[in-house]
């Protein structure tokens, strides 16, 4: 017996699980016997592909687990391991073409635009580096065969992976998870019955150069260097470590793996970690990080790392519940489930969608850890799809979506943190490129946070992605009225609006202030070019950008001469505009029936709509009833994250019948793949945030001071309830329904405020106070109240 067996004898694990054969025989009966769970998704064969292995992470570490049999597979990912080092791409020629540029567009000359563009105003590289797999833990299990009684799941509430399966009498078990107290991967390997665990441990990475050793004991090293992508060098170190710790076996090393034979259980500690300090520093210990968390961990019995885990995960995951009522399908493996979605009764699908939401960005999205990229955390390769960035004219945002109506705000931390980033390199890019104080961003970002336009004139020559980050900053303060916050990241916010104070120019036609050059993501308007001036999207955005400056000045009692400039800044931007069939136009110009894609999976000119709220079916009917048209007219078929959006849009239009046909259509197997994951295709994770936010919106919506309750319960879900909601105003909301009727709804606030409370067109105004929780049901004709 080893020290560390002998450690956590005395500790309480050791082979406890075999200390009655009774209870050993009853858990050999459980392996096919355990009963669905609403919070699991569970399968009855491996992962045979990437897109079937299920997803673990703890904001930093991430790894998905295809629970193979005789070998097993755990795709691993690190969230600083990305190509290249700390670049600046602005181009140098870029400020002197500014002039013309605006010049072509003002005179209609779209294509020279972009032609001069392309030229001299890209990036310097055109693209931006990419997220990176760190690669595989590989469990070789030999003389294992004739599995039987097989089964594997993802426990949401648990955040663990199990993989369950017989070999004769003995039922063998391996739980992976990833704990954000120890900041390791965890595997535990358990046998019960007659067998024992015989498993060859190896690690493998497809970057180039990589190194891997078995120490003399009972450690496995794997070292390397990221490299070099669209010219700009590797600069990043990173270290995998695995140590084998066995309870009644022996291990031991074999040059480029760890042998181990004849436990009854094993737990495998794996730690990782890059030289990535911040966006601009490199210099850190790879080496003494991994070292030290091994080390830390492995002080510690398992039973003590997992329910710290445990108490982690649930601290946020067990805030909100939900029930979208339930039916036969629910006993079927989840594979199956989404296989038949489109045929199958199975509203406890959508609710395990929108947990699974949660699920992902807790374990995609920690204080201290990146925000979650394209893909969250998981990517199995070196040069993904759109480099697993951060993708701002969208993608980023709708992964923050869900964080706080469903009562995640801390996971905002990262995304916070990137802003602060973006407004340092995005200084020098307005300084640079438009001589213009403040900081700005374009249509994407990455690890070295640059903010130069990339991808050419038609995706990239787009000025308004960091004016869009700044709503999740006012977000963030409206639902928790956290005045401390606010302070804090009010100059964000001052510093994007004093960008476009010194870029907007004034159109000589209409006399508005508009963006330019600009464009509404990632759609051509009919003159064959993407480059405008004023797209609506600009224009929405920027009045948010200066109300909320506006808004958080006041509060904070600060800038009162430039609340004024503001102001009269934000008057002077061009309306939205209705066209000629009704629609809600795009651009200035009424182009959106003569556009060549005129089903474009973007929908920006919606953003009034969702997720901002200038557009209101309440207030603004007019072009309300205008966004419902755009939005017929561009159709609900999109990528994933494209039928996110319009769910979030069809259900803020109070249209809950075609927000659930909406969804059903996000939930089929050509939008969500066998683990869940979203379909872009191929996977990209908004599309996951995206449906979580607005099965959140068809319940609850929050606008401004207004509360609507069950603004869009659609007839396929009759009875439910939901918990652990929050809106604006630090508003905590409890609903249940039946007879598709409000119940009840339980609302407490954690600090004083009035609220307008909505449901259908019912409206009442209440005080609340904080701690004093108010009961709302409906009586007749209006609305009662009760104190409670």
């Amino acid at each position: 017996m080893t020290a560390w067996t002998r450690r956590q004898a005395l500790k309480g694990i050791g082979a406890t699980t075999l200390a009655c054969p009774i209870l050993a025989n009853a858990q050999t009966a459980l392996a096919t016997t355990v009963p669905p769970s609403p919070l699991t998704l569970w399968y009855r064969k491996p992962a045979s592909v990437w897109t079937e292995a299920l997803a673990i992470g703890n904001g930093r570490l991430g790894a998905m687990v295809f629970g193979g049999i005789a070998k097993d597979q755990l795709q691993l990912n690190e969230d600083t391991l990305w190509s290249g080092g700390p670049y600046n791409p602005v181009n140098p020629d870029a400020r002197a073409a500014l002039p013309e540029v605006r010049s072509l567009i003002a005179q209609g000359k779209y294509a020279e635009a972009e032609a001069l563009v392309n030229a001299k105003m890209m990036g310097k590289p055109v693209r931006q580096m990419s997220y990176q797999t760190l690669g595989d833990l590989w469990l070789e299990f030999p003389g294992l065969t004739d599995a039987a009684e097989y089964r594997r799941d993802l426990d949401l509430d648990r955040a663990v992976a199990t993989t369950r399966f017989r070999v004769g009498d003995t039922l063998y078990t391996r739980e992976v998870f990833a704990s954000p107290v120890d900041q390791v991967l965890v595997v535990r390997l358990a046998a019960q019955g007659a067998g024992r665990v015989d498993v060859d441990v190896k690690l493998s990475s497809p970057h180039k150069g990589v190194v891997v050793k078995a120490d003399a004991s009972d450690l496995l090293f794997l070292r390397g260097r990221n490299g070099e992508q669209h010219g700009v060098a590797g600069a990043l170190r990173f270290t995998c470590q695995v140590r084998a710790l066995a309870s009644g076996g022996t291990v031991q090393p074999g040059g480029d793996h760890l042998m181990v034979r004849g436990a009854e259980s094993v737990v495998l500690l794996l730690a990782a970690a890059t030289s990535f300090r911040r966006y601009d520093d490199v210099s850190g210990d790879p080496d003494a990080i991994t070292a030290g968390q091994i080390l830390a961990a492995a002080d510690k019995p398992f039973a003590e790392i997992l329910d710290s885990h445990l108490n982690a995960h649930r601290a946020l995951f067990r805030r909100v519940s939900i029930d979208l009522g339930t039916s036969a399908a629910a006993e079927l493996p989840t594979d199956e489930r989404i296989s038949n979605s489109a045929e199958l009764n199975d509203p406890a699908l959508a609710a395990l969608y929108h947990q699974f939401g949660r699920y992902l960005l807790i374990c995609s999205s920690r204080p201290g850890t990146q925000p979650a990229n394209l893909q969250g955390i998981w990517n199995d390769s070196l040069k993904p799809s759109w480099g697993s960035k951060y993708t701002i004219n969208i993608n980023t945002e709708m992964n923050y979506w869900p964080a706080e109506p469903t009562s995640l705000p801390e996971l905002v931390e990262p995304l916070v943190s990137l802003i602060r980033d973006i407004a340092e390199t995005g200084a020098r890019t307005a300084r640079d490129m438009y001589d213009a104080r403040g900081w700005m961003a374009h249509h994407n970002t990455d690890l070295w946070r640059a903010t130069a336009p990339i991808d050419g004139a038609k995706f990239g020559m787009w000025p308004v992605g960091g004016a869009w980050l700044c709503l999740h900053l006012w977000d963030h303060y409206d639902y928790g009225r956290d005045l401390d916050f606010l302070a804090k990241v009010y100059p964000l916010m001052k510093g994007s609006a004093e960008f476009f104070l010194d870029t907007l120019v004034e159109d000589a036609k209409s006399g508005y202030l508009m963006t330019s050059p600009s464009l509404s993501p990632e759609n051509r308007h009919p003159h064959g070019s993407s480059l405008v001036a004023g797209p609506a999207m600009d224009q929405q955005i920027l009045r948010d950008l200066f109300d909320n400056c506006i808004k958080a000045a006041e509060i904070l009692g600060i800038d009162a001469e430039f609340r004024e400039q503001a102001a009269k800044t934000r008057a002077r931007l061009a309306p939205d505009k209705i066209g000629k069939v009704g629609q809600l136009q795009e651009w200035v110009e009424d182009w959106d029936m003569l556009a060549p894609e005129i089903h474009h999976r973007h929908v920006s000119h919606l953003y009034a709509v969702y997720p901002s709220g200038q557009i209101d079916v309440f207030d603004t009917p007019e072009l309300a009833a205008a966004a419902r048209k755009s939005l017929e007219i561009r159709g609900d078929e999109a990528t994933g994250w494209g039928i996110g959006w319009r769910l979030n849009l069809w259900a803020r239009l109070g249209d809950a019948e075609r927000a659930h046909l909406v969804l059903r259509m996000l939930l089929r197997p050509t939008r969500t793949y066998p683990n869940m994951f979203d379909s872009h295709p191929p996977f990209q994770i908004d599309g996951n945030f995206g449906g979580t936010a607005g099965i959140t919106e068809m319940l609850l919506r929050s606008r401004k001071n207004e509360i609507h309750l069950l603004p869009a319960l659609p007839s396929a879900w009759p009875k439910g309830a939901i918990s652990g909601l929050r809106a604006r105003g630090a508003v905590r909301v409890d609903l249940s329904w039946s007879g598709g009727r409000l119940d009840q709804a339980l609302l407490e606030a954690r600090v004083a405020g009035r609220h307008r409370i909505r449901l259908g067109k019912h409206v009442v105004e209440i005080d609340l106070e904080p701690r004093k929780p108010v009961r709302v049901t409906r009586n007749g004709a209006a609305l009662a109240v009760t104190p409670l």
